[in-house]
């Protein structure tokens, strides 16, 4: 489940998203009330396999039955909860209303990332990585984005579309070590890769993710002033 927002007195608009139909916008009428059948399982960071009856604009949430809890080590831990925030609304801008078991994956992969001892900001990262090559703006870590030249490179630059040379460079690229670019090559491939450059990392992540989304996020500006 990606996030709620309350509606009326008693009911909540839940926005899913599934494996089969993408992003999936429906109405779980009465769940706010305390004898509510279901509504404690349809909270942020529960995989849960719903009923659904489609609507001309939001769908009817019949029932819902937990299948992963992922909240236990997120719910309590500022950095995994903001991370995991990050992820849903990430996944959201992303998908659409159509299936896309691949980010769907993706979620889920990130998720269970966070209940394990990796640092929240790299599982984070390694999603944004993973999922913005999905999408088709996938970066190039090695070889100059705008020329092809051979790596590696010192430059990044999120609007030509990542490692670029000296004679390509334009005005505002960000210094890199090369060693965060091989990190970022890794971890674009789901490959382990150091926590030692997490903060270079992140910076160049969250720069190529807010130039393709046109945007910044609510949840990484929020994990910005932590």
């Amino acid at each position: 489940m990606v996030r709620t927002y309350d509606f009326g007195e008693a009911d909540r608009v839940v926005v899913l998203l599934t494996r089969e139909h993408g992003l999936v916008r429906g109405v779980a009428k009465g769940v706010r009330k305390s004898r509510s059948r279901f509504g404690s399982r349809l909270q942020p960071f529960v995989d849960v396999d719903v009923l659904v009856y489609p609507g001309r604009g939001l769908s009817t949430i019949a029932s819902a039955d937990t299948v992963t809890y992922y909240g236990a080590r997120i719910i309590d831990d500022f950095d995994r909860y903001a991370a995991a925030c990050a992820v849903m609304e990430t996944a959201e801008r992303l998908a659409y209303d159509e299936a896309d078991p691949a980010l769907y994956a993706l979620v889920q992969a990130a998720l269970s990332g966070l209940q394990t001892d990796q640092h929240p900001t790299m599982v984070l990262d390694a999603f944004i990585l993973q999922a913005t090559e999905h999408a088709g703006w996938g970066l190039s870590l090695f070889d100059c984005a705008n020329c092809g030249a051979p790596g590696p490179h010192a430059a990044f630059n999120a609007a030509v579309g990542g490692a670029v040379c000296n004679n390509c460079r334009p005005p505002g690229s960000m210094d890199v070590d090369p060693e965060t670019l091989h990190d970022m090559w890794l971890m674009q491939r789901g490959r382990p890769a150091s926590s030692i450059r997490v903060a270079h990392i992140h910076r160049a992540a969250v720069a190529h993710l807010q130039y393709n989304l046109e945007g910044g996020l609510k949840s990484l500006k929020i994990m910005e002033q932590a």
